[in-house]
């Protein structure tokens, strides 16, 4: 039940992670209107955009697993102290 609610919480933590982050895509769309509207092309629109939108999906991603990997530290630590008590 316990590892559940854990994969619940992860699951949660990515799609936060996921959509809660923007900056990059901003900033990448912002980037590209100018040099887009120089070179009259969307190309630069749809590589900035979408480069933004990668590098933020890769840092949501980035937190949740280094969230992840701290949690289950903790977790291993507690059940490390808790055997030790047991001897």
């Amino acid at each position: 039940m316990a590892s559940q609610e854990d994969v619940k919480h992860i699951e949660d933590c990515s799609v936060a992670n996921a959509l809660g982050t923007w900056v990059f895509s901003v900033a990448g769309a912002l980037l590209a209107i100018p040099i887009g509207i120089k070179r009259k092309s969307l190309a630069p629109l749809v590589f900035f955009g979408t480069t933004g939108t990668m590098v933020d999906i890769i840092l949501g991603i980035s937190a949740c697993e280094r969230e992840h990997a701290e949690r289950q530290m903790k977790i291993l630590e507690q059940q490390q102290t808790s055997s030790d008590d047991a001897f």
